[in-house]
């Protein structure tokens, strides 16, 4: 395959960045998306030109690193998939393949491809946790749990982090990833203790971080690789006012 991708590069925060051009051949269908974007940087360093930073850890859409806009759409043309995911067959010989980071005030670029979100390190570090004795872990059966409410605690607890919600939203709005953490805790028995210092105090840092308002537009979950449903914002919501009232 032949294809040219169109790749944002920026050399840092503060400098000012611009649209790429490179022709990349000798790629085939089986490649994945990180692999070709790896075959392109072998080719820069063949020509004694700076690579292309991007990021990325599992290539398992496990960790959430990878995440970049292609062609416009948050991790690609698939739904449900993250960018290490997605193979070079989800294109046609002769493609222009256009790159780009997120894009989010409070996800600024630090180089090419990779942005800053220790914001959302930020969110989780007010609460996305439960205060528990340390040492031997507890018999499984000891707390009782539904399976309806584990399977809802698990479908949020599905977030992986990797930002998509907030690139695509047009208010750069983080109420889904917040949210996805919070009811992920919240809405099990371990997480009752400290619900509603957690979500008053999750909610906090995600505003003074500088993330949009959220107005239920449902760009987030159509882009979320995990699938995870605006549900949770309303569940949020209401989990701020509860909180507001008994915390």
């Amino acid at each position: 395959m032949q294809v040219t991708f169109k790749i944002w590069r920026q050399e840092g925060p503060k400098d000012k960045g611009a649209i790429r051009a490179y022709e990349v051949d000798g790629l085939t269908e089986d490649m994945s998306f990180l692999e070709a974007l790896d075959h392109l940087n072998e080719l820069l360093v063949l020509k004694d030109e700076k690579v292309i930073a991007f990021e990325y850890d599992c290539r398992e859409g496990i960790c959430g690193q990878c995440g970049v806009f292609i062609n416009g759409r948050a991790h690609g043309p698939h739904d449900n998939m993250t960018t290490c995911q997605l193979h070079m067959r989800s294109f046609k010989d002769g493609d222009t393949i256009v790159v780009e980071p997120w894009r989010a005030a409070s996800f600024p670029v630090i180089k090419d491809l990779i942005v800053d979100r220790s914001a959302f390190d930020r969110i989780i570090e007010q609460g996305a946790f439960i205060s528990a004795k340390t040492g031997t872990a507890p018999e499984a059966n000891a707390i009782p749990i539904p399976k309806e409410v584990s399977d809802r605690a698990m479908d949020a607890a599905a977030c992986i982090g990797c930002g998509a919600c907030v690139a695509t939203c047009k208010n750069s709005s983080a109420a889904l990833f917040t949210s996805a953490k919070i009811n992920h805790l919240n809405g099990l028995p371990q997480g009752h203790a400290e619900e509603h210092k957690r979500v008053a105090e999750m909610t906090y840092q995600m505003e003074i971080e500088g993330f949009g308002s959220c107005t239920f537009t449902g760009a987030c979950e159509v882009e979320c690789p995990e699938g995870i449903s605006i549900i949770n914002i309303a569940e949020m919501n209401a989990r701020v006012t509860k909180s507001k009232v008994l915390g």
